[in-house]
């Protein structure tokens, strides 16, 4: 990439990538002016250590699968290849200061930023893209990304998850349609949450 370039960090789990994660990150593009879209899955999400996450190969995969044939889409693996728990602030640190970042997150997520290490160092660094939840107050979302750069995205209020993905897959459900259809395959392959 060029110095100075404009990028959108779409980081999470990804366990598994969904829609909504592209949504977001098409809503950020078109409507912030950005060059690129990161998608970084998560190596060792602190905030997820009391509950069992798929390994980091799959979701990479998953990823890499999902965003593939968007030219303006990108997977990235550097979080999943550092050592210890994965913050945010590092993985922000890691791109070149002439760069103008954007952190996009849903609405849920972004009212959860003041729990995050060094909160206010990440509100200094990156722009706060928020795409709209269903019954997350705005309110709150801006309280808690007061002192920081953010604006809101104009889209649908998406109610995937991949919490709920899981429990449907476990369940027999199929999540074609729901996931792109790169990812579909790889997660009937790889049997990834049968029983889960």
């Amino acid at each position: 990439m060029l110095p100075g370039v404009r990028r959108g960090i779409l980081g999470g789990t990804f366990d598994p990538p969904h829609l909504a994660h592209l949504v977001a990150g098409e809503a950020a593009y078109r409507q912030l002016g950005l060059d690129v879209i990161t998608f970084i899955p998560a190596g060792a999400p602190w905030q997820k250590s009391d509950r069992r996450v798929t390994d980091a190969r799959h979701r990479w995969e998953m990823t890499r699968r999902a965003v593939d044939g968007v030219a303006y889409f990108e997977a990235d693996d550097r979080e999943i290849h550092r050592d210890g728990w994965t913050y945010t602030i590092d993985t922000l640190a890691s791109f070149p200061h002439d760069e103008a970042l954007v952190l996009i997150l849903g609405a849920d997520a972004a009212r959860g930023i003041p729990t995050w290490h060094r909160a206010g160092d990440i509100l200094a660094r990156a722009h706060v893209a928020v795409a709209p939840r269903p019954g997350v107050d705005r309110a709150s979302v801006a309280e808690a990304l007061r002192g920081g750069a953010m604006s809101w995205l104009q889209g649908p209020e998406m109610t995937v998850s991949g919490t709920a993905l899981r429990v449907m897959a476990a369940a027999g459900a199929s999540l074609r349609f729901l996931v792109p259809e790169a990812v579909w395959q790889y997660v009937v392959e790889h049997h990834l949450y049968d029983g889960a």
